[in-house]
């Protein structure tokens, strides 16, 4: 069953600041060695749309329940950040292009769903 987001009240979300962030994310999917720069960005950028949303939490993952039921794909989000944050403790070393690309996906619709991306 989709999940429809619910109506969030737009409180300082400028969405071209975040497509110009966003643009730079994608930068670094060219090169297989900045892989992991791309997505630890992206899990960057959604934290600080879920910040802009005001809500609720000390760190990202206490947001990001927050806001579970504004997200159409919740267990995507949680499996990228969750992706990004063995990256940032240097648990992975091999990168698989289909894991990246799944997660640039993920993170690139819960800021669609937030109204940070168009």
């Amino acid at each position: 069953m989709k999940l429809i987001p619910r109506r969030l009240k737009l409180t300082r979300i400028k969405p071209k600041k975040f497509k110009t962030k966003w643009d730079d994310v994608q930068k670094f999917c060219k090169n297989k060695e900045t892989w992991p720069v791309a997505i630890m960005n992206a899990d960057k950028l959604l934290d600080e749309a879920l910040i802009k949303r005001k809500f609720k939490g000390k760190t990202m993952g206490e947001r990001l329940v927050s806001a579970q039921n504004h997200l159409t794909n919740n267990d995507g989000v949680w499996s990228a950040h969750n992706y990004s944050k063995k990256i940032a403790s240097e648990a992975i070393t091999k990168f698989k292009e289909s894991d990246v690309k799944k997660s640039l996906v993920d993170f690139r619709q819960a800021l669609r769903d937030l109204g940070a991306l168009k």
